[in-house]
């Protein structure tokens, strides 16, 4: 599966992208979502709390595993995706879109993360 060319990925297989001005949206990426499989619980952090780049913001849960996510940015998060605990079904079957985790205004540079050849490849050499 090719990564969408237009997002930014982290080592973490969280991806990221521009929605307007400084605003960054956040979500994990299809291989992250199709390696945990069967998702039953997620918890997100809320509005207005401080995220950091490399620290987690909030977990994912499987019937395989716990996941932390982890921040591709620092930042405040100014969005969270509401809907998703009550559908998590969205991170596997449209996570580059429904399946968005929150929106972070951030306070550092995208610049030194993952473009999608760069973690198409990574994940292939996994």
């Amino acid at each position: 599966m090719t990564s969408p060319t237009d997002l930014k990925y982290t080592e973490s297989h969280e991806w990221i992208r521009k929605d307007d001005d400084d605003v960054l949206v956040i979500g994990i990426t299809a291989h992250a979502a199709e390696s945990l499989s069967d998702l039953v619980f997620l918890d997100l952090p809320e509005a207005g709390d401080s995220v950091t780049a490399g620290e987690g913001f909030g977990e994912i849960e499987s019937v395989k595993a716990v996941s932390d996510l982890k921040s591709p940015v620092d930042g405040e998060v100014v969005a969270v995706n509401d809907a998703l605990p009550d559908n998590l079904g969205a991170i596997n079957s449209d996570p580059y879109g429904e399946g968005w985790m929150i929106k972070v205004r951030a306070t550092s540079s995208i610049e030194n993360l993952m473009d999608s050849e760069a973690y198409d490849k990574s994940v292939a050499d996994a």
